[in-house]
């Protein structure tokens, strides 16, 4: 079935045969029509998610029970309230970290900040206590209690005490840090952890990510992490394979999680042995082939990371990657399962540094999920946190004490008092990203949209899928001007739902053959039952 979008830039009175491809606003376009071509289809979507580390493991621990649940609400939420708003988001997918153990370290990890230290289910001596992480615990519960469908677990370093040098950061790029006996036991450890959460909370892990971004050192001490070269990496996959089976456990592998998608489909001299991924474990032709397992997802996984300015650049980027995974392994699929903002440029001014709970940032970042997802064909889109206690662009939601911008320099009392206790608050950039994760539900396909007439206007990126009864539009207005979208005929009602300056992933009503305001520097979705 074919949809047409009849797309009106509308400029006071005034209208022009076309729009700039350079993005100028000084004109509009009359009769600029997107066509929405159901039967054009790409990629089935699979979620839209966010990872609990680290902050989730005092929140959820120590904060009220009231301020822990409208969190929760937030990310997780379908509920709306009596006039149509959504009340959250409606992630599809959680990501579970499981620690390795810095946090029983404690000062002997070398991590002086005690927000990334991580407790372990295992001891040394072998034995498990599944009483903690309770935290990240009761996130989980709140999470599966809301409905969300997937549940990833994910690590990012050995147990210390499997570990080369009795840490959970890395020795550089000396190798993977675990002794040269310890794989099967970290792959058993892993398993025995997403078994216990399937057997005893009726939790199912349906994916482990089981190496993060291995082109790095990760021998600073600010977080839990470790190099990988390909060869660890292939080494880890076939372990936690045999012990998936061995333990009857009904969990996919994710590979991947390539510090920067350049490492996915190039070769970098820089991070030897660990680029080239593509090739070296899905082409069927590389020297680490995980093809035949059964037990890895048919899926690629990268980080978006250092890839999204100049805007050029970040298309070209997406478009090798698609192209690669096109012509090394045909029907391989790719996540997008981390990101968050940290590349200084004119439109992030200062990077990752000082948040940014407005729209500047929320436009920003909607711009890369929707490359992501239009050129690189993403079928699951994450970001890094959900929750940020920092004066840093890298949480959804922020915590703080109702007077600061979160953690700075020297704080160490805000830094305490937030483990107990504090204040949150949402950013535009959680609604932004709702516009997709609420409406974009797992299972629904992309399809085509595209300019029916071969006019176009820059500012506006659209999307559609069709699926679950529905059919989804998401319009990014980067431009500072307003927009009005004809809605065709008037046969289909569209409900609208806008993040604004002004709004909050708010309902605006209906709108047909009227047509429908697109704000300047805004996200719509515009939703239509079949």
């Amino acid at each position: 079935m074919n949809r047409l979008f009849y797309i009106l830039p509308f400029l006071s009175l005034l209208a022009c045969a076309s729009v700039s491809d350079t993005g100028a606003e000084g004109g509009g376009t009359a009769g600029l029509v997107y066509r929405i071509d159901a039967g054009n289809t790409y990629q089935t979507m699979h979620s839209f998610g966010a990872s609990d580390a680290w902050r989730a493991q005092y929140v959820g621990l120590n904060w009220p029970e009231e301020k822990k649940n409208r969190i929760a609400d937030w990310l997780f939420g379908m509920q709306t309230d009596e006039e149509g708003n959504p009340l959250g988001i409606g992630l599809s997918m959680w990501r579970f970290n499981i620690g390795s153990g810095s946090y029983e370290q404690g000062d002997a990890s070398g991590i002086t900040n005690t927000w990334t230290r991580v407790e372990c289910f295992l001891s040394p001596d072998g034995s498990y206590d599944f009483s903690k992480q309770a935290g990240q615990q009761w996130f989980l519960d709140a999470a599966r209690e809301r409905g969300v469908e997937n549940f990833l677990a994910f690590t990012i370093a050995p147990p210390w005490f499997m570990s080369l040098n009795g840490k959970t950061t890395s020795q550089g790029k000396e190798g993977m840090n675990i002794r040269p006996d310890q794989y099967d036991d970290y792959a058993r450890f892993l398993v025995t952890v997403m078994k216990h959460f399937a057997d005893e909370k009726g939790i199912r892990f349906g994916y482990v990510s089981p190496v993060n971004e291995p082109q790095w050192d990760w021998n600073t001490p600010r977080q839990e992490g470790t190099f990988a070269a390909n060869g660890d990496c292939y080494e880890l996959i076939r372990a936690l394979n045999d012990e998936i089976t061995r333990q009857r456990l009904d969990t996919k592998i994710v590979f991947g999680e390539a510090g920067a998608i350049k490492y996915l489909y190039g070769v970098d001299p820089g991070v030897p042995n660990t680029d080239n991924q593509i090739y070296e474990f899905f082409s069927g032709r590389g020297d680490y082939s995980i093809l035949g397992m059964k037990n890895v997802l048919p899926c690629v996984s990268g980080h978006s990371y250092w890839s999204t300015w100049p805007v050029s650049d970040m298309i070209s980027q997406r478009r090798k990657l698609r192209e690669c995974i096109d012509r090394m392994s045909p029907g391989l699929g790719y996540w997008q399962t981390e990101y968050c903002v940290m590349e200084n440029n004119a439109e992030t001014k200062g990077g990752g540094a000082h948040r940014d709970l407005g729209m500047d940032i929320a436009l920003y970042v909607a711009r890369v999920i929707h490359y992501d997802i239009t050129v690189a064909q993403a079928s699951s889109w994450q970001w890094w946190t959900a929750l940020s206690p920092y004066d840093y662009k890298d949480g959804l939601i922020y915590l703080d004490d109702g007077k600061s911008n979160g953690i700075g320099s020297g704080d160490a009392g805000l830094d305490a008092s937030l483990k107990l206790d504090g204040e949150a608050r949402t950013s535009k950039l959680l609604w932004a990203l709702g516009n997709f994760s609420r409406f974009v539900r797992p299972g629904m396909v992309r399809v085509e949209i595209a300019s029916a007439t071969g006019v176009v206007d820059p500012n506006l990126l659209l999307s559609a899928y069709e699926g679950d009864g529905r059919s989804v539009a998401v319009v990014i207005n980067l431009g500072t001007q307003d927009r009005t979208i004809g809605l065709g005929d008037g046969t289909e009602e569209y409900r609208i739902y806008e993040t604004s300056a002004t709004a909050d992933l708010t309902y605006r009503g209906k709108a047909g053959k009227a047509g429908v305001r697109i704000p300047a520097r805004s996200v719509v979705t515009l939703v239509a039952d079949r």
